[in-house]
C-alpha cells in the first residue's frame, strides 16, 4: 500500500533525477556545441542559426515541466506531512 511518505519520496527522487538530466543536457549542449549543432541540423533539417533558440525553448519547457510535475507535488506533500 502506498502511503504519503512513499509518494513523497517518489516525487523527491523524480525531481532529483529530472534535474540531473536537465543539468546533463545543458552541459552537453554547451560543451559540445559543434557536435550537437551538426547532429541536430542534419537529423532534423533545421538551420544551425535556429538551434540555439530551439535549445533554449526545450530547456525552459523541460525546467517548467519539472517544477510543475515533480517539485510542486513534492513540496505540497512535504507541507501535508
Amino acid at each position: 500500500m502506498m502511503d504519503l511518505n512513499v509518494i513523497t519520496v517518489f516525487f523527491g527522487w523524480c525531481t532529483v533525477v529530472n534535474m540531473g538530466f536537465l543539468v546533463f543536457a545543458t552541459l552537453f549542449i554547451t560543451l559540445f556545441k559543434n557536435f550537437s549543432h551538426n547532429v541536430h541540423s542534419n537529423l532534423l533539417g533545421v538551420n544551425v542559426s535556429d538551434l540555439p533558440k530551439l535549445y533554449f525553448k526545450y530547456l525552459a519547457s523541460y525546467k517548467i515541466g519539472i517544477l510543475i510535475f515533480n517539485l510542486a507535488p513534492y513540496i505540497a506533500l512535504k507541507l501535508m506531512a
